[in-house]
């Protein structure tokens, strides 16, 4: 996705922001922090940005598209802008006061919160500046064993284990007019009230309209369809339900574009049905407020990302669980003359 082995930090701010439904204070530092010391520059920029993984891209966006009115748009223009450490530093202050006034929800935890301005990030193949904002929500206990006078002496400390992040943001200095390239990591259960103040109140991104998102929203409304549409409009066994999920990721491996008329050919096949799929994807662009493509260039990491929720699992009351990887023919669904139903499984080995 990117780069950062040439990378540097030109500077850094931090500050405490506490929760403000749980009327925490929110602590503000006077100047930028001073990390002149080189092992703890390299352990920040490990911190800061080995944990991008997924090439998952967002841009800034607000009510009626003024981007103007997004104060973390705002501030990071202004950073960008005026390359100088009054300006980073007052323009970090704003940022907490704006993360702090969106923590008002008793979920939402307090947090050590960094701002950094880095250079020579290599994004797409050019060298280009970046910012980072970053809160640390939980920290983890840590020993340190030290040697003095022939003796060792033990003490215990609390601090922020750089191998994890909470919650990201890294925003290039590229697209300016459209919103910035972003991408974020969020550590906060999906399932949880507060999942989603950190992408929507605080940064206020929509998807990047790319491959990635293309493909990893067709794939979640073919995910939706089988689970939830599907058998209410037919009558289908689980095992028939698990077919189509396999089918439909094999297309999703096995194809470097899509095509929407391809893929209804090859993995529905039947005409009531592809009414049925067209029917409940009207309903799902309305839902999630999407504009779905109809063609797009597959995207491999949106594939294996998507995979994990792809799961053809065949849950029998409470006894069994059964995972099924593919040719449907080989599994037979029946109900025997006691009225119990049953499941036929053909196998050649045993392993």
């Amino acid at each position: 996705m990117f780069d950062y082995s040439e990378s540097s930090i030109i500077r850094l701010s931090a500050h405490q922001v506490g929760s403000k439904a749980e009327e925490e204070l929110l602590h503000l530092s006077k100047k930028p922090l001073d990390i002149e010391a080189s092992n703890l520059r390299e352990s920040l920029l490990q911190y800061f940005l080995s944990h991008f993984k997924v090439p998952e891209f967002y841009s800034f966006s607000f009510s009626d598209d003024d981007l103007s009115l997004n104060p973390v748009y705002k501030y990071a223009s202004k950073i960008f802008d005026e390359k100088n450490d009054q300006a980073f530093h007052s323009a970090s202050v704003q940022l907490a006061k704006h993360l702090y006034n969106c923590s008002d929800h008793p979920n939402i935890k307090s947090g050590d919160f960094y701002v950094a301005h880095f250079s020579n990030v290599n994004f797409q193949g050019e060298n280009t500046e970046a910012i980072g904002i970053f809160k640390a929500e939980n920290k983890d206990a840590f020993l340190k064993l030290q040697y003095s006078n022939e003796t060792f002496q033990l003490s215990c400390d609390n601090g922020i284990n750089i191998n994890k992040a909470d919650k990201s943001c890294l925003i290039f200095k590229t697209d300016r007019d459209e919103g910035f390239k972003v991408c974020i990591i969020d550590r906060s259960s999906k399932a949880s009230a507060e999942a989603q103040y950190w992408k929507d109140r605080f940064l206020y991104l929509r998807p990047c309209g790319d491959d990635y998102h293309y493909t990893k929203n067709f794939m979640s409304l073919t995910k939706n369809y089988v689970s939830q549409r599907l058998p209410e409009d037919f009558e289908v066994s689980g095992a028939d339900r698990a077919d189509y999920l396999n089918r439909s990721m094999d297309f999703f491996k096995n194809n470097e574009r899509f095509d929407e008329e391809h893929f209804e050919k090859e993995v529905l096949q039947h005409e009531t049905l592809i009414d049925s799929f067209k029917k409940y994807k009207e309903d799902f662009e309305q839902e999630q407020d999407l504009d779905m493509n109809a063609q797009f260039s597959i995207s491999a990491p949106a594939v294996k990302k998507q995979s994990r929720i792809f799961k053809s699992v065949l849950k029998l009351d409470k006894n069994f669980h059964v995972y099924i990887h593919g040719n449907r023919d080989l599994i037979e669904h029946g109900v025997d003359e006691k009225g119990r139903k049953f499941y036929k499984i053909y196998y050649s080995q045993e392993t």
